[in-house]
């Protein structure tokens, strides 16, 4: 039997933290009223997800997954007039199979399957649920794709290119095509600031989150910031956990270059962001993938080159090089050992191809077996 209880009054909000990003502030992350949803599971739904914010601290953008994944949850439930205490296991295998059948992949329908099991241990221990519906089903089975990763060589020279200033002739054919680039001087706050991210990115392995989440001084609102001195930075990574990794000289030595340049581009600036955009506040994500991407252009690095890429090759080079998975696990920051060991299977094909390059027993000669 499954135990019914109807759920108290709804929690009032609580006022973020100081220094949050403005996305985990404000109000609960609301999906749109389903219809015929129980006012009372809509409620249970609105408690949750003020849960993970304030709770579980998740980041914005994945509150915001969790909220899309559990009104399509809700939505299910209401087309079929199910209740939370209703659902049982051949419901949700029968989704996750509806699921594939509209051409998800399986790794969504495990990101889907996740939030859903999420929400119903959470209302296990509230009490609502005395078993767990989601708790014997799993996605399909997926290939795990390998980390995409720079070769040392062509980390080495992103994290050293500085663009140089533009020559006459490329002034000239500026002058006639407004929209084209232009290539950033020395001198140029942007290209230091994107030299110095790169810098941090794969020199301390930062996800791309941490890094723009970095503050010039150290602070209580701060979510983290560089010791300089020390030659260490502090980061606030997933699930609200704090970590601190060496930060090295080169990238010290940027991190200098940049915050000269701040000083002159905003000589009165108030904002506590080390990474900024035109306008002075905080950098966006979204304009320092298309600001890393130009780099790796200008420094002839062919295909996509993405922030999350820079933290794969700090891992595999780290690895290759110390063969210390425990290590790398603690500069990355993972809560279980298993995320880290993708990684083992890079440095395997590392070593294989430096196997296949150098040992005399290796080259396929065409005879025998």
């Amino acid at each position: 039997m499954v135990a019914r209880q109807s759920p108290p009054r709804t929690a009032p909000r609580v006022k973020p933290r100081a220094g949050a990003p403005a996305q985990a502030s404000g109000s609960i992350p609301h999906s749109p009223p389903v219809p015929n949803l129980d006012a009372a599971d809509a409620d249970w739904l609105a408690r949750y997800l003020q849960h993970i914010r304030v709770e579980k601290r998740l980041a914005p953008r994945t509150q915001a997954l969790y909220a899309t994944h559990l009104q399509g949850l809700a939505q299910r439930c209401a087309a079929e007039g199910l209740r939370w205490t209703s659902v049982r296991p051949a419901h949700a295998r029968r989704w996750a199979a509806q699921l594939r059948g509209a051409g998800r992949q399986p790794r969504g329908i495990a990101l889907v399957l996740s939030c859903w099991r999420g929400f119903f241990t959470w209302l296990g221990r509230q009490g609502v649920l005395s078993a767990h519906p989601l708790q014997a089903v799993r996605a399909p089975k997926a290939a795990q794709p390998l980390p995409k990763a720079l070769d040392v060589h062509d980390a080495l020279r992103l994290a050293a290119h500085l663009p140089q200033p533009p020559t006459a002739t490329h002034c000239a054919q500026v002058a006639g095509a407004a929209s084209a680039p232009v290539a950033a001087t020395p001198d140029d706050w942007q290209a230091l600031q994107t030299h110095c991210m790169v810098e941090l990115l794969y020199g301390s392995g930062l996800r791309i989150s941490e890094a723009l989440g970095l503050d010039v001084r150290p602070s209580a609102a701060a979510l983290g910031w560089v010791d300089a001195q020390a030659g260490e930075v502090q980061v606030l990574g997933k699930g609200g956990k704090r970590r601190t990794v060496p930060v090295g000289g080169p990238a010290l030595q940027a991190l200098a270059q940049w915050l000269a340049a701040r000083q002159r581009a905003w000589p009165a600036a108030t904002e506590a962001a080390l990474f900024v955009g035109a306008r002075g506040g905080r950098l966006t994500p979204q304009v320092a993938r298309r600001q890393l991407q130009a780099l790796a252009a200008s420094a002839g690095l062919a295909g996509r080159v993405h922030p999350h890429m820079l933290r794969h090759s700090f891992a595999s080079h780290v690895l290759q090089s110390s063969a210390d998975l425990r290590a790398v696990q603690e500069l990355l920051g993972h809560a279980s050992i298993t995320s880290t060991q993708i990684y083992t299977r890079l440095d395997f094909q590392h070593l294989s191809r430096a196997y296949e390059a150098a040992h005399p027993r290796a080259r396929k000669s065409g005879h025998g077996t």
